[in-house]
């Protein structure tokens, strides 16, 4: 996360934060709370969206057909369809074709 000041802001939102000029010090504090917790949440939901991309691994999204191709290609014989359980290194999966 990055650096905050005193306010519990960055200092570069707090900025761009543009405060009403009739708002006392308690309406001025919550709207710097509110969107304190806005970009707070916004930081984390991307840092779970990372976590959870670094974590997958390969998948066969979108390479099922070619793979399929591929093996009848090579293989003269038309293969069933590769499931979605099938181990995503090509080799790997090549060697158990015949039980797809």
């Amino acid at each position: 996360m990055s650096d905050t000041d005193d306010t519990g802001l960055d200092p570069d939102l707090a900025d761009r934060l543009s405060i009403p000029d009739d708002a006392d010090d308690t309406e001025a504090a919550a709207i710097a709370t509110a969107v304190a917790a806005h970009v707070s949440d916004a930081e984390r939901a991307a840092a779970a969206v990372a976590a959870a991309a670094a974590e997958s691994g390969p998948t066969w999204d979108g390479e099922k057909w070619r793979f399929a191709g591929r093996l009848e290609s090579t293989g003269g014989r038309r293969i069933g369809r590769v499931p979605d359980g099938a181990p995503t290194d090509e080799w790997t999966a090549a060697g158990r074709a015949d039980r797809f």
